[in-house]
C-alpha cells in the first residue's frame, strides 16, 4: 500500500495554457517520464494560467509549456513540450536506471 503522506524527493511545477495540444502533450510526456524514471516518488503540480495566472506572474513564465523542478536542489527550467526523453532527464539530472 502506498503511502500518499510520504515526502517525495522530486517536486515539478508544469504550467500550461488550457487543453492546448501543446500543453496536453507536455503532460502525458512528463507523466511517462515521472513514472519509468522515478516510480511514485514526485509530485506534480500542474497550473493552467487561464485558470491561475498570478502564478504565473509570481514564477516569471514568459512561454509555455513551462517546467520548473523544484526539488531536489538545483532548481531547473525546461520550455516546451518535453518530447525529447533523453534532453529532460539529463536537464532534470535524473538517472535512468541501469
Amino acid at each position: 500500500m502506498k503511502n500518499s503522506a510520504a515526502k517525495k524527493e522530486y517536486k515539478f511545477i508544469l504550467f500550461i495554457s488550457g487543453m492546448s495540444i501543446k500543453s496536453m502533450t507536455a503532460v502525458n510526456n512528463l507523466r511517462k517520464i515521472c513514472e519509468t524514471y522515478l516510480n511514485d516518488n514526485f509530485e506534480l503540480e500542474t497550473i493552467d494560467i487561464n485558470i491561475d495566472q498570478q502564478q504565473a506572474v509570481k514564477h516569471q513564465i514568459i512561454a509555455l509549456p513551462t517546467l520548473i523542478k523544484v526539488q531536489p536542489a538545483p532548481p531547473r527550467i525546461i520550455l516546451g513540450d518535453l518530447s525529447d526523453t533523453q534532453k529532460v532527464l539529463k536537464i532534470l539530472n535524473i538517472q535512468p536506471a541501469e
